[in-house]
């Protein structure tokens, strides 16, 4: 047992006898019915002795914290039941029925960090999770698999029927989250909207984005203006977030406000800057992926040694987290290792691919990748070509079959070039059917000339011309003065190339 489950056991109750036991998988959470003679009252009585006094005494924290805090345990509690593989319905419902359970997180939160509370600081998300995850660890080494039982029995044992008085029904999650909406809309006493409201009003979002920040992440009702969002606000600015960003920001992850500025967002800064994030692109990068700053240091660091363990360069692991900091988002075992197998399998070089179309691998192998590989191997290219044609053009399969592939697949076949002009030039998906495709290759078709696919699509209009023209006039140098006399009805478009 770890060090820090001493805490847990003078909270809950003592270590079960093995025989007194069934193990079944935690991740299935199964109900196990447990007879503990004689121990019932040592368990009420350990929480009476931590101060819990069997449920909780908030009597010195402001109702509006108090809530913020119950909330932000909730997401803890949540996420931790989800590291064990309960699905989020079931940890909702199991969280649902356990509101004293909550109530004694929020009071461990206080007793580890009374002497904040004493000068009237409040705690970050940030703080709060690294204060509970711990503590439920110790609880899930030392209750094994009853832990959901432990849950929604506290304070009484699990097994034994409540012995409190039965409470009011627990209210849904639906219902929370909709006391959490109507109170960024209530009217206060000066017949104004809360302070926090008005002020992100002021930068522009509006009420009805309020409020779904608020369902997504209700705690930020209770979240204050001077102590959390202000700051948070003013820091943004600062590293050049445009004013008008903030919304979208705010809006992606409203989680960024309960995060402490000096003890978790600068620091993570630095460390994402050490990893080679680029400092001049903050506001670029945050306005990405704000959840960036929210993840913790192994999240990061996990991804990080993945990128440097298939070959990449510190420099480039950091140009990648530059542009496309969703990477820290997808999960090494779940994304990142098997969408590396599988592009390994066709001959790609991960490692550039990585680089190059690092957003490619937040793809679904089965939903995404495979349907591409399949469309052009039906079209009669061999493993190898589509692997060259990744390796050429990383975004190749980030395109949607229906609206992308398929209809610039059936106008290329109309287009005078062999197949393999497209293991050549793959970018050739890259680029609007109807705006550059189409009336470029009509300019280019209506003239005769010969150009590559690549010199039709990838130079900039007055390249093009130049180039067109250029043809053109080799063309009609090299053409017998019965053939330069049918350059007489060329359109109006090439006359004037031609002249």
């Amino acid at each position: 047992m770890r060090a820090s489950s001493s805490s847990a056991t003078a909270t809950l109750s003592p270590k079960l006898p093995h025989h007194l036991v069934r193990v079944r998988g935690l991740s299935s959470f199964s109900r196990t019915h447990i007879f503990i003679p004689q121990q019932q009252h040592v368990f009420r009585a350990n929480c009476v002795e931590s101060g819990v006094d069997g449920v909780h005494n908030f009597r010195v924290v402001p109702s509006n914290l108090l809530a913020a805090e119950k909330e932000e345990a909730k997401a803890v509690l949540t996420l931790f039941f989800r590291k064990q593989g309960l699905s989020n319905a079931v940890a909702a419902r199991t969280i649902n029925k356990s509101d004293d359970f909550i109530d004694h997180l929020v009071s461990k939160l206080h007793s580890v960090h009374k002497t904040r509370y004493l000068v009237g600081r409040e705690l970050t998300t940030l703080e709060i999770r690294d204060s509970l995850i711990p503590y439920l660890e110790s609880l899930l080494e030392e209750h094994g698999d009853i832990l959901i039982d432990v849950v929604e029995s506290f304070p009484d044992p699990p097994g034994k029927e409540r012995s409190i008085t039965p409470a009011s029904p627990t209210i849904s999650t639906h219902t929370k989250k909709q006391k959490a909406v109507a109170r960024v809309s209530e009217i206060g006493s000066d017949g104004q909207l809360p302070p926090h409201i008005l002020y992100l009003i002021d930068f522009g979002m509006d009420i009805n984005q309020i409020k779904g920040m608020t369902r997504k992440f209700p705690a930020f009702a209770y979240y204050s203006l001077e102590g959390k969002i202000k700051p948070v606000v003013e820091f943004l600015l600062e590293l050049g977030v445009p004013r008008s960003d903030i919304p979208t920001i705010l809006h992606k992850r409203p989680q960024l406000c309960g995060i402490s500025l000096s003890e978790n967002l600068i620091p993570t800064m630095t460390y994402l800057e050490n990893l080679g994030v680029d400092k001049r692109q903050w506001a670029k990068v945050i306005h990405r992926l704000p959840a960036l700053l929210t993840y913790s240091r192994q999240k990061v660091k996990i991804t990080v040694d993945y990128l440097s363990e298939i070959g990449l360069s510190a420099e480039n692991i950091g140009k990648i987290l530059t542009r496309c900091p969703h990477i820290i988002s997808y999960s090494v075992d779940d994304n990142l290792r098997p969408t590396a197998d599988y592009f390994r399998s066709l001959g790609v070089d991960v490692g550039i691919l990585l680089h190059r179309s690092p957003q490619t691998f937040g793809l679904s192998i089965e939903a995404n990748l495979k349907p591409v590989t399949e469309f052009f191997l039906e079209r009669g290219y061999s493993i190898e070509e589509v692997g060259t044609m990744v390796s050429r053009y990383g975004a190749l399969y980030t395109f949607s079959l229906v609206e992308n592939l398929i209809p610039k697949w059936e106008y290329f076949l109309t287009m005078d070039y062999p197949r393999s002009e497209l293991v050549k030039f793959p970018q050739f998906f890259g680029y609007s059917l109807e705006e550059r495709i189409k009336p470029r290759y009509a300019l280019v078709k209506e003239s005769g000339a010969k150009l590559l696919l690549n010199q039709v699509l990838s130079v900039s209009d007055r390249e093009f011309e130049r180039i067109l023209k250029m043809k053109i006039k080799k063309m009609l140098n090299n053409r017998t003065p019965v053939s330069v006399n049918k350059t007489d009805n060329l359109g109006p478009d090439l006359e004037q190339l031609r002249l």
